[in-house]
């Protein structure tokens, strides 16, 4: 990284409202890049709190990945707080790229790809393994030039052992910690490893075609653009548009599946070809650009810093850094002599053989990638935006080359001051995997739709993760972040210590399930209870409501703000809840859900919603009259089979039928006999026939126990149903089965299976054991010692000389003696034991 020792330019507070417009605003600081430090919120239009939010959306050539979730839920976050929380008029606009070097190349290797496939197909797997060899050669010679330029396949994994052994064991190239260069170097690895290997199997005929395409392709859509790319029609946008189109449809849906709320103007960069026209002239007009031979148009650093504007104003550290410079002019940018500085960068570049075009006063061309987003962003909403946001890798040179030429348009050349176009910046951190932040580029990523799809996460619990990272600091993906992510909302959910559900057959007599217990005071609430305000006053509850609010002032402390809620539950758990009024209760219960309705966590429910909870705790209302049968008969017979010495099975059996629904239930209006509730009522049924064999014995009250026990973890159990015990004879809590029960169900029935592999291991070790005795006990000390090893013996039996006829020494003798006298015993007690007498 270049020196730091350029510092961040001034930055304007925006004018300060009126005093009664102030009283309005909420004493909202935000981290702005801007000034790399808290600066107090001010809106544009402070009198009706409106505030306009441009952010960069996505390149759309591929589908987004947890990175990219990272970026648009932590900025969705903000979004709700700002609107929800703090009542702002928030009007946000994001862009779709649908037109950038990284398009056209993947547009162009597509439709070059399919070509191949139906050549291949005609000419046979000659020209395919001709042109694969090719193209590996050619993707070695570019990314891997350490390896041999003529590699063979059948060699391949050999040379990268033999000259990449420092990235393969973990190390860095420069003796430090490895990063994205070697994160980068892997990827090239692993795909000259795939596609090689791919390559030897396809002689072989032991792959399958389509598997083949999908191996090789990696190295075959880079060779194959070089050679044929700037042959295709460019003028069809089709070739383009078809694959945007795709994955911009596919990105709104990932989104929405995380819960993002959809922008209010979704703006394209297809749609604005003659505007961005205009943007550039009028910016050329003002002096600060200026055309190359070849029709492009650059912007002019040195003339817009000469009329005293600020350039890199986000990260000026880093505006001699080639590497981002090239980056953000894009892979299919050619070097040009023509160019004032070497950091001046394309408003417009002329379009080449194989790329779209649109027509300009410099000839025909497109958009440089920055200039998208200043027109705009500029179209629709002015000449100045409260805040901009994005990822912080566009950081630089994006978003700053988007305030250089943005406020390049907006300046006044006849009254030459600086113009701020923007006055808060945004950056989201990066979601990081192995120390390498996680990128399309490095392809070391996961979708979302295959975390989703997977179940790897969920959008709850993804966003959880990302609401305890906080919003600008980096996250990196941990088991430990997995965790803490599942604790947090197994607290509000299920709150229950791990070890308390692994005991006891995952028994949770004392469990707190927060919102579960929540709902259960609403159920039972009088239908004519009318709330009070003061009543509902619990000092917990107020001090949790101040600290939410002191820490979303705090630029969106989100972590200091779940850490609230979550002690806020804690102080709940602990609390007498004798001593708590109903309204106190459900005041506690109704805050939480509308703070975590306000972060998105429940789906499309609103911060204003009056109902407590969140989706997943909710019973299907068809299995409700089943359930409520079915616990209360357990319920019942617990409570008969602990308290009841003398269990009267009789008895029993009319104190249930009084208690419980007629045996045809199910033709009752007020029970959902449908598909879905036949596994129910079948339960009802089967465990009421239970009951109803039950006889007099000693073990009636266990045996009654057993069944309770069968009817919560297994039949209800596979339906996705837990019945949670509780204390001091309160029915029965009837929640679903969540992730986390499932998880440490798993893991309780794990545990309990090595004791039984324990036990079958001890056993197998003490019948070793005995048989062993059992061997030895039969051999007779007289016999004990004869065998080639001795050549004369007394007596007894016990050896007087070895085999060499050598007599043995007096202390030898005497341990032969003693061992000899330890078998004696031995083998008259296993005489005794099978009845055989002394010998």
């Amino acid at each position: 990284m270049a020196s730091q020792a350029r510092q961040q330019p001034h930055w304007q507070p925006p004018p300060s409202p009126s005093p009664e417009d102030h009283i309005k605003l909420p004493p909202l600081t935000i981290w702005n890049s801007l000034t790399r430090s808290k600066t107090p919120f001010i809106p544009l239009d402070s009198k009706n709190k409106r505030v306009t939010w441009y952010v960069c959306g996505p390149t759309v050539y591929d589908d987004a990945h947890l990175g990219h979730a990272r970026n648009y839920v932590s900025t969705d976050i903000i979004r709700r707080i700002m609107k929800d929380y703090f009542k702002f008029d928030v009007k946000f606009v994001m862009n779709i790229t649908d037109v950038d070097d990284k398009i056209i190349v993947r547009g162009r290797q597509q439709h070059l790809l399919e070509e191949f496939n139906d050549t291949a197909r005609r000419k046979g797997t000659a020209t395919v393994e001709d042109t694969c060899l090719a193209a590996l050669k050619a993707y070695v010679a570019k990314n891997l030039p350490l390896l041999p330029k003529d590699i063979d396949p059948r060699d391949v994994s050999k040379q990268i052992d033999n000259y990449h052994d420092l990235i393969l064991n973990g190390k860095a190239l420069d003796g430090g910690s490895p990063g994205d260069k070697e994160a980068k170097i892997k990827m090239h690895i692993k795909t000259v490893l795939v596609a090689s290997a791919a390559m030897v199997s396809l002689k072989t005929g032991s792959i399958l075609q389509g598997d083949f395409n999908k191996q090789v392709q990696d190295i075959l859509l880079p060779y194959l653009d070089s050679l044929y790319g700037s042959t295709i029609n460019a003028n069809d946008h089709s070739i383009f548009t078809k694959l945007t189109k795709k994955f911009e449809d596919r990105f709104m849906e990932d989104v929405r599946a995380l819960n993002c709320v959809d922008p209010d103007v979704v703006t394209r960069v297809t749609e604005y070809g003659q505007p961005i026209v205009d943007f550039v002239e009028k910016i050329k007009k003002n002096g600060f650009a200026y055309r190359t031979s070849d029709g492009s148009v650059y912007f002019d650093i040195g003339a817009f810093e000469a009329a005293n504007n600020s350039y890199a104003r986000l990260e000026p550290w880093n505006r001699h850094d080639k590497d981002l410079q090239a980056d953000g002019e894009g892979a299919l940018t050619k070097k040009t002599s023509e160019k004032r500085s070497d950091a001046d960068f394309a408003l417009w570049k002329s379009s080449k053989p194989g790329e779209p075009s649109w027509p300009s006063p410099w000839g025909n061309g497109r958009p440089g990638w920055h200039i998208e987003c200043s027109a705009m962003a500029s179209d629709k909403l002015g000449s100045q935006i409260d805040i901009h946001s994005g990822g912080v890798d566009l950081a630089f040179p994006h978003h700053d080359n988007e305030l250089a030429q943005s406020e390049a348009y907006w300046c006044d050349t006849a009254h030459p001051t600086q113009h701020q176009w923007v006055n808060y910046f945004l950056h989201m951190g990066h979601l990081s995997i192995q120390g390498s932040k996680m990128s399309k580029s490095l392809k070391n990523f996961t979708t979302i739709r295959e975390a989703l799809g997977r179940g790897d996460w969920t959008p709850r619990g993804l966003r959880i993760v990302f609401l305890l990272g906080g919003w600008r600091e980096g996250i990196e993906i941990t088991d430990d972040l997995v965790k803490e992510g599942s604790s947090w909302e197994d607290k509000v959910n299920v709150s229950v210590e791990p070890l308390k559900l692994l005991r006891c057959r995952l028994r949770i007599d004392n469990a707190q399930n927060f919102f579960m217990k929540m709902t259960d005071i609403l159920d039972k609430q009088a239908s004519n209870h009318q709330a009070d305000a003061e009543q509902a006053t619990w000092p917990p509850l107020q001090k949790a409501k101040t600290d939410v609010f002191d820490a979303l002032c705090d630029s969106f402390n989100t972590p200091s703000a779940m850490r609230a809620i979550s002690d806020l539950i804690s102080d709940y758990n602990s609390a007498d809840k004798a001593a708590l009024t109903i309204d106190q209760q459900l005041a506690t219960g109704r805050w939480v859900t509308s703070i975590v309705n306000m972060f998105g966590l429940n789906g499309p429910a609103t911060i204003s919603d009056s109902s407590i909870g969140w989706s997943g705790i909710d019973i299907p209302e068809y299995a409700k009259p089943y359930l409520a049968s079915i616990s209360q008969l357990r319920d019942t017979l617990r409570q008969q089979a602990r308290s009841s010495s003398d269990l009267d099975p009789e008895r029993l059996k009319k104190h249930i039928a009084v208690s419980l629904p007629p045996q045809d239930a199910s033709s009752s209006s007020s029970i959902d006999a449908s598909a879905a509730a036949v596994p129910y009522q079948q339960i009802l049924s089967a465990v009421r026939a239970e009951v109803s064999t039950l006889t007099p014995s000693p073990s009636l009250p266990q045996d009654i126990l057993q069944l309770c026990d069968r009817i919560r973890d297994v039949h209800l159990w596979d339906l996705s149903i837990y019945l949670e015990d509780r204390a001091d004879g309160a029915p029965s809590l009837i929640r679903p089965v969540t992730k986390e029960l499932r998880t440490l169900k798993a893991k309780e029935k794990a545990q309990q299976a090595a004791k039984e592999d324990a036990k079958k291991v001890a056993l197998a070790e003490r019948e070793k054991a005995e048989k062993a005795k059992e061997e030895k006990g039969r051999v007779s000390q007289l016999d004990m010692f004869k065998s080639e090893e001795w050549s004369a013996w007394d007596e007894d039996g016990v050896p007087v000389k070895d085999k060499e006829g050598v007599e043995v020494t007096k202390s030898r003798g005497k341990k032969l003696r003693k061992e000899w006298e330890r078998q004696r015993k031995v083998h008259e007690a296993w005489r005794e034991a099978n009845g055989l007498g002394a010998p």
